[in-house]
């Protein structure tokens, strides 16, 4: 058996494997001795058929597969030795190969393959970054009161329709500006928040029982709510060009709720929380807590768009294509791939960069610091549903029961690995802290995400 690798360019190469006939001649052999053990054929007792007939039956078919197992040993084997750094896997160049089953003894398969660029990356206190305090206001406290007292208030009729209102009446399919015999007929209510065209919203504010307004559904809202509105599939709106009336026949207003001690206790326990500023204190350091984690994700992708742009990574971008086309479980086009490369490969120059940072600076994840971690979790979540904690041993019992689903377990090492990280970036780099106002943030994320 000899492997033979081939340079097609800096990140490209091709891996000849040559397969002589001792090489898979004692396997082949041994599965045909099993397959004759328990083959059951008329007129011959189990295990006493012909190996000669044994060999014309399913000769070829256990020659290719002991081959395949072969191939694919070699092939990652020398990969393995020669601590070739692949992406993706190797993928077969498609020759017109005829083979003769029954009289070649040798064979040679060529397998294309795509190696990972050298990364020559670095941390330290010359790299600059800058972490943002968000700054909750006065307003934003307020505005998320008004929210909560409107969730939980009550509906109540009233005289006139406005912004936030809710309108219960009936849509009725126009034609030469009368109603059309057999058209689309559909009582519903409209939410006129979901209302995103502010010019026709105007038509449907002041409006009282018994008016009737004409306008398109389909031009006003996205076409999830039209078809609601309509009867019909969302996947129909898009073929409605008519004009419809619709008639009020009800209007009605949240009123939201008292903020009192019923209201506080409900929301977060009996006498936890006892009056509307210890509320607003609240809403305002859950607020914070999450605009902090919304600081530290932005922190995070200024490193990431930092470090790829330092490195200057190459990538074997006409390999990748190719691959992709064959690993993707669901068909995909050229188009496609063409497309979504970009995005693909910087989420790949970044995974690149991030093992390597782990493998520099040993940060790892151990069995019992996941356990923890998954502990913390499970509390977490109990408090949160106002639940009493658990016992240590059960606690541990729980987050090692968790940890027993591998899609859950692989997303909860994740979890911490970016903990991880996220401790590595602030010990190594330089951070400057910056308040800021949450519009100006919005603002700024929104430029950053153009770019």
């Amino acid at each position: 058996m000899e492997v033979v690798k081939k340079d097609l360019g800096k990140l490209n190469a091709e891996l000849a494997v040559k397969i002589e006939e001792k090489d898979y001649k004692e396997q082949v052999d041994k599965a045909l001795r099993n397959y004759r053990k328990q083959a059951n054929l008329p007129g011959f007792r189990k295990g006493m058929v012909p190996m000669g007939m044994v060999k014309k039956m399913v000769g070829t078919n256990i020659l290719a597969e002991e081959i395949n197992k072969v191939l694919s040993d070699s092939l990652y084997k020398y990969i393995g030795e020669e601590k070739l750094d692949i992406l993706g896997n190797p993928i077969p160049v498609q020759e017109d190969i005829n083979i003769d089953w029954d009289t070649q003894k040798s064979f040679e398969f060529k397998y294309e393959i795509g190696l990972a660029p050298e990364i020559k990356i670095s941390l330290s206190d010359k790299d600059k970054f800058e972490l943002y305090k968000i700054k909750v206001s006065d307003k934003m406290v307020e505005e998320q009161v008004q929210e909560i007292a409107k969730r939980y208030g009550k509906m109540t009729d009233t005289e006139k329709s406005a912004e936030e209102d809710m309108l219960y009446g009936k849509f009725q399919e126009l034609e030469s500006g009368k109603i059309k015999e057999g058209g689309i007929a559909h009582g519903t209510v409209i939410n006129l928040r979901t209302v995103d065209n502010k010019k026709e919203l105007k038509k449907l504010l002041g409006l009282k029982v018994g008016d009737v307004v004409t306008l398109k559904p389909q031009d006003i809202a996205e076409p999830q709510y039209v078809a609601a509105w309509l009867g019909i599939q969302k996947e129909e709106v898009g073929a409605i060009t008519s004009e419809f009336q619709y008639t009020v026949e009800k209007v009605q207003r949240m009123e939201a709720a008292e903020i009192n001690q019923e209201l506080l206790d409900k929301l977060y326990g009996k006498d936890t929380v006892k009056s509307k500023e210890e509320m607003k204190k609240k809403i305002a350091e859950e607020m914070e807590k999450s605009l902090e984690q919304t600081s530290e994700q932005f922190f995070e992708r200024d490193i990431q768009d930092h470090l790829i742009k330092k490195a200057k990574l190459e990538l074997p971008d006409e390999f990748m294509k190719k691959w992709l086309l064959t690993a993707n479980e669901k068909p995909i086009t050229k188009e496609q791939v063409e497309e979504e490369y970009e995005q693909y490969a910087q989420g790949l120059k970044w995974q690149l960069i991030e093992n390597k940072l782990l493998k520099e600076h040993n940060v790892e994840v151990k069995r019992e610091e996941i356990v923890d971690y998954t502990k913390n979790l499970v509390s977490q979540q109990l408090a949160g549903m106002g639940q009493n904690l658990m016992e240590d041993k059960e606690l541990e019992e729980t987050a090692n029961r968790v940890l027993q689903n591998q899609e859950e377990a692989r997303r909860l090492y994740e979890q911490l690995y970016q903990v991880k990280l996220r401790k590595l970036y602030k010990d190594t780099v330089k951070i400057k802290e910056k308040e800021i106002g949450y519009d100006d943030f919005v603002k700024l994320a929104e430029k950053r995400s153009k770019k």
